[in-house]
């Protein structure tokens, strides 16, 4: 369907063969490391909570190598599996706190001393500007509304220490107010942006550009390394500022260009389930890289096909099933009469505009925003139009493809984000594989 959208959110999962560079500008280097949490029993209800941060967070550079030193570390934890964090200090002398390091914002913020009604800021460190010898106040008020919350405060400059180096007069907000469940159970008591100057709130520099700028670290990069195995000694992984440690990957790393400052995005490929194409990308795709959770997440219309092919439960559409009791087998004669499937639904009357009925912002289009009355009809039909079009392909009948389309109105994400799968049968199920600058990544069950 052209050039469509998809967010892909945490796409690390690629870094275990080889890392995803950033470009960031600076002159020195800096390693972060990351540490990795099992999820248990007892964290499941905190997890479903957390998991919703992947609604808050909304790459990649030059072919430099860099050996990186081990003077500079930060450590990084894993939390829940959806939060990596690690320490970073604010003032003189330094106060101490743990963030997300997030390249899905770009805004530095912790607690305030002078938050007093908000429960987050009691259950972590707060910032405490009268003890700082370099803090200097700014004091305009900012707001920076999440998809789970919120956070408001003003802003401050103070010198930030991350690793061994010393970011100086970093612009930074104090929260003072934060209303989202997930800053109360989380192990993190701010968030390090690592996005571009323009989703800046306040036209606060991210502190990679403040490292840039001061000329901290050597190689205009920043890089990832996500550790899949949370027992391993080396901890969950590393973030490195000025190039990337080869200690953590093999071969070539895989370059393509940011498309759209603002977001860490590019454009990738097609999406494959078990050897078979998803179709939804196949004119292409944007995703954008997010440190700030550790989920994937994209449209409806592959979700689905996800679902079903590894056995999750989902929820049954009304408006889907109808479309295809109803409309299947025109919408099937339609795409073998080689009409194009942009102007499908249009055809049986049930989107407007040649079926282009999806948001012009890359970002909203992706997020799906919930459709009411004959939209939902229209997005149904889209959905339908991809699942059997891709079954035409595999020379499927017409039983069988209208079976299919049928069953996948039946494994449609819950909006709530929670579906169950049958681990006992993770060996059967098929790998996920993403193409990115023509080159395929595959995702095994077991990872």
């Amino acid at each position: 369907m052209g050039q469509t959208h998809l967010l892909l959110l945490a796409c690390f999962w690629v870094l275990s063969t080889c890392s995803l560079l950033l470009d960031a500008s600076s002159d020195g280097l800096l390693r972060i490391n990351l540490n990795k949490k099992r999820l248990d029993k007892e964290a499941l209800t905190a997890a479903k909570l957390a998991k919703k941060e992947s609604n808050l967070r909304r790459s990649v550079g030059a072919d430099q190598y860099l050996s990186a030193s081990t003077d500079d570390i930060v450590p990084l934890d894993n939390y829940l599996d959806t939060q990596y964090f690690g320490q970073i200090s604010i003032g003189t002398p330094p106060q101490n706190f743990t963030v997300i390091f997030d390249t899905g914002s770009s805004n530095l913020w912790v607690p305030s001393s002078k938050c007093y009604f908000s429960i987050a800021c009691y259950l972590h460190h707060r910032y405490k500007s009268t003890k700082s010898k370099t803090y200097t106040k700014n004091g305009e008020s900012c707001t920076i509304t999440y998809g789970s919350g919120q956070i408001a405060g003003f802003f401050s400059e103070d010198n930030v220490l991350v690793g061994n180096l010393v970011v100086q007069n970093q612009k930074f907000i104090e929260t003072t107010r934060e209303t989202s469940p997930t800053f109360i159970i989380g192990k993190f008591d701010g968030i390090l942006g690592l996005g571009f100057p323009e989703i800046s709130v306040g036209g606060a520099p991210p502190i990679w550009q403040s490292m840039k700028q001061q000329k901290l670290v050597a190689k205009d990069v920043f890089s990832f390394w996500l550790n899949r195995d949370p027992d391993a000694s080396s901890g969950g992984g590393e973030l490195v500022f000025g190039g990337v440690d080869p200690k953590h990957y093999k071969g070539d790393h895989t370059y393509v260009p940011v498309t759209r400052k603002g977001y860490w995005q590019f454009d990738m490929g097609d999406l494959i389930i078990g050897g078979h194409s998803t179709g939804f990308c196949a004119g292409g795709c944007a995703a954008i890289v997010d440190s700030g959770t550790s989920l994937l997440a994209g449209p409806t219309t592959i979700v689905a096909q996800v679902n079903h092919a590894i056995g999750a439960e989902g929820i049954i559409s009304t408006e889907c099933k109808e479309v295809v009791s109803e409309y299947g087998e025109m919408i099937l004669e339609l795409l073998i009469s080689q009409t194009s499937p942009q102007k499908v639904c249009t055809q049986i009357g049930l989107c407007v505009f040649d079926g282009a009925h999806s948001v012009s912002n890359p970002i909203e289009s992706v997020v799906e925003k919930q459709k009411r009355g004959s939209d939902l009809f229209c997005t149904a039909c889209e959905m339908a139009v991809v699942w059997i079009q891709n079954q035409l392909r595999e020379n499927k009948t017409k039983e069988l493809i209208l079976n299919y389309a049928n069953q996948l109105c039946e494994r449609l994400p819950s909006p709530n984000g929670e579906s169950t799968v049958d681990c006992h049968q993770i060996s059967k199920m098929p790998n996920l594989a993403f193409t990115i600058a023509n080159k395929t990544f595959t995702l095994t069950p077991e990872q």
